[in-house]
């Protein structure tokens, strides 16, 4: 007969003994994890990716008798070990030792470890991450912590000062996925402007960037700056979003050549070129690593008229419009979770269906160009938006003008080339 101890208590002291380390840029480096002792098994053992959250030691006591802000969402979250060892009464047998994965709220964790919480800023989507894109998020009451919660998004994209008065630190855990208009780095600038002005130390929580070994596209062009668009860098550029507010510092993008007291916690056990699947949707409209993936190469079509499947449960992993030819695959978008007033609500959709293709390593342009060749009205299949999401005029002109995506793509290469060399600057990982 066996009988199971649960030893959490243990877990947790083992996980959350803090040690002390010593900030414009810091960037504490990352060490190899320890293995945990009560690991016993013939099985070779792997380090888990940690990110930043994660990595408790190294940022804790910066916390310390501090009055804390942090903006974050439901990506935002701890991952803890807990040992759970199984007894047998057979005393030639020796206890078996398991290993069970919890996770918790970044807000909940710090509360938990007795941080002082004061406020919840929340980007684009909302704390909880349920608000459709573009959604108006008001400010509110958080019902579990009863901290209040400010919106960063609609007219409040950068803390006013009297929202930051009382606060001597800002902590920073949002999930990117690593292209140019996807707006938590845009939320990232904001806070990182409103940190240095308001002389508020920053701290960065690393995560892993899911398309971290894609730096393509072309580069924003000054003159289409926008939410969707703050930086002269490419569509997918490459980097964490610490890697990220490092380059923000450094190149001084913030207003006046401002910088932050910026410090970035890093994840450990990670590589760029390593495959890392998200726990949580970072943001309703994307549900798994397929659309992720995926994400900038269809996101263009939302300056379009061809949807990409909101209001359906392919988001960003299918296309298609009433414009398009008849075919094989269709979809009729209705309102779901993420889509109150999806494109062409209850309209028949033809398009494609990319929800098992091999995932991509570049930027794709082929759908677009195919979609644009095919629509039944081209004069209508480009809208203003176009050209924020691209950060150029050029590549509408392109592919109008029947340019090919070979020749489409050396455009790109001169500007992709300094990019490269200017973002090594900031590298954390190889």
């Amino acid at each position: 007969m066996k009988y199971i101890i649960n030893t959490t208590l243990l877990g947790l002291f083992f996980l959350f003994i803090s040690s002390s380390c010593g900030i414009k840029n810091k960037t504490f480096t990352p060490t190899p994890s320890k293995t945990n002792d009560i690991i016993s098994s013939n099985e070779a053992i792997i380090d888990p990716i940690k990110t930043g959250a994660d990595n408790f030691e190294t940022y804790l006591h910066l916390l310390k008798d501090k009055k804390v802000g942090i903006i974050t969402n439901q990506s935002g979250i701890v991952n803890y070990q807990v040992p759970e060892i199984i007894y047998v009464q057979d005393p030639s047998q020796k206890p078996i030792a398991q290993i069970k994965n919890k996770s918790i709220s970044i807000v909940d964790y710090l509360i938990g470890r007795e941080v002082n919480l004061q406020k919840i800023f929340a980007p684009e989507h909302g704390f909880r991450g349920t608000a459709d894109a573009g959604e108006h998020v008001v400010d509110g009451k958080d019902t579990k912590t009863d901290l209040p919660i400010i919106s960063l998004y609609g007219n409040n994209k950068k803390p006013k000062p009297e929202q930051l008065v009382g606060i001597d630190i800002m902590v920073f855990d949002l999930q990117d996925v690593g292209a140019r208009f996807y707006t938590y780095i845009s939320s990232l600038h904001y806070i990182m402007e409103a940190c240095a002005e308001n002389n508020i130390d920053l701290i960065v929580l690393d995560r892993p960037n899911p398309n971290g070994n894609i730096v393509d596209g072309p580069i924003l062009e000054k003159e289409f700056t926008s939410f969707v668009g703050m930086h002269p860098i490419p569509l997918l550029h490459g980097m964490t979003i610490g890697e990220y507010a490092k380059m923000i510092n450094g190149e001084k993008w913030l207003k006046n050549g401002i910088q932050c007291n910026l410090t970035v916690i890093p994840c450990l056990n990670y590589k760029r070129e390593m495959t890392y699947s998200l726990p949580v949707k970072p943001s309703p409209n994307l549900p798994n690593d397929q659309s992720i993936n995926l994400y900038a190469s269809l996101c263009l079509f939302e300056g379009t008229n061809v949807s990409v499947g909101r209001g359906t449960e392919m988001q960003f992993q299918i296309y298609g419009s009433p414009f398009l030819p008849k075919n094989d695959f269709s979809f009729t978008p209705i309102p779901n979770f993420g889509a109150k007033e999806p494109v062409y609500k209850n309209q028949l959709c033809f398009g494609e269906n990319l929800t098992s293709i091999p995932k991509v390593n570049q930027l794709e342009l082929k759908w677009l160009i195919k979609a644009y060749n095919s629509t039944s009205d081209k004069s209508s299949f480009f809208n203003d938006f176009f050209t924020k999401l691209a950060g150029t005029k050029k590549l509408q002109q392109q592919i109008t003008d029947g340019v090919s995506e070979t020749e489409i793509r050396k455009s790109w290469e001169k500007g992709l080339l300094n990019f490269k060399e200017t973002r090594k600057k900031y590298l954390i990982y190889n």
